[in-house]
């Protein structure tokens, strides 16, 4: 398999090299490839079977007062990344984000469900999503996930474990609920839906389970040996921020078995091999 990479110097790109080992691997970082360059993009995925699309505009709140240049990423780099698939019969896996949904269900959003963004950025990898499988439905594949940590960029598990090292106590949300993953899992997972050669469509790529942030943050603590007790639960009221984030999160994980593969670990266990690896860290 000749894969390409894009956004590959990213936490989950890096982590997709490492999952590819054996395959012709083409990794190109934002400085390699601009996908919002359409000429580029057909050059760059010419000569791939497959190109895994993880470059992507995350700044959430910058994106309230920019959307334009969140869209022209997530959008119409995405739409570009398709259409070159399309022109060469190449397979585009695309990661997007539980943000296309409003976070006001009380179960788990099935990938049928109909997208309802709340904020910019989730409207921008919306239309990411439709502009791509509009392009070239037969190849395209979104893998919507949530809640990254790992190894290889600034997250949230990361972020706590320096707040340890830092301060005796502090405050995490406790009413903002979704599914911790580990990109080391996300990406063994995207190489196996290629490998398996699953049915084209969106797929939700989340560890298994649910925990709030606050249940998030004193599992980080509690897996490295630290006193969990020092996090205390907040709501988010006292944490406002430009972009309104969903309040529910957790993503249902039936398109996995009904391609007849297993849907991801929970997260849990995933956390667990992720401090004992080193992968997570402050």
């Amino acid at each position: 398999m000749r894969a390409l990479i894009t956004g590959a110097s990213g936490m989950l790109g890096r982590d997709l090299q490492d999952a590819l080992a054996g395959h012709e691997v083409t990794a190109l970082g934002r400085a390699d490839l601009d996908v919002t360059d359409a000429t580029a993009v057909a050059a760059a995925v010419a000569g791939h079977d497959v190109v895994f699309n993880c470059a992507a505009y995350t700044k959430v709140d910058d994106a309230e007062a920019d959307e334009a240049t969140a869209y022209a990423v997530n959008a119409t780099g995405t739409a570009n990344l398709a259409s070159a698939c399309a022109a060469t019969g190449a397979r585009l896996v695309t990661v997007s984000t539980d943000y296309v949904f409003d976070g006001h269900a009380s179960a788990p959003y099935a990938e049928d469900r109909p997208r309802d963004p709340l904020n910019a950025y989730g409207r921008t990898k919306a239309a990411g999503e439709e502009l791509a499988l509009a392009a070239h439905p037969g190849g395209t594949y979104i893998v919507r996930t949530a809640w990254l940590y790992g190894e290889h960029g600034p997250n949230f598990a990361a972020t706590m474990l320096k707040l340890a090292a830092a301060k005796d106590t502090w405050s995490v949300v406790d009413d903002q609920v979704g599914q911790p993953t580990w990109t080391a899992d996300l990406a063994r997972k995207l190489v196996e839906l290629v490998e398996a050669d699953a049915p084209a469509g969106i797929y939700h790529g989340t560890n298994a389970g649910q925990a709030s942030w606050f249940e998030f943050a004193r599992a980080v603590l509690a897996e490295s040996g630290l006193d969990a007790e020092r996090i205390t639960p907040t709501d988010s009221s006292s944490f406002v921020r430009p972009a309104p984030r969903p309040a529910y999160s957790v993503l249902g994980h039936d398109a996995w078995r009904a391609a007849g593969l297993e849907p991801m670990r929970d997260w849990r266990e995933a956390l667990h091999d992720a401090v004992t690896s080193g992968a997570v860290s402050g």
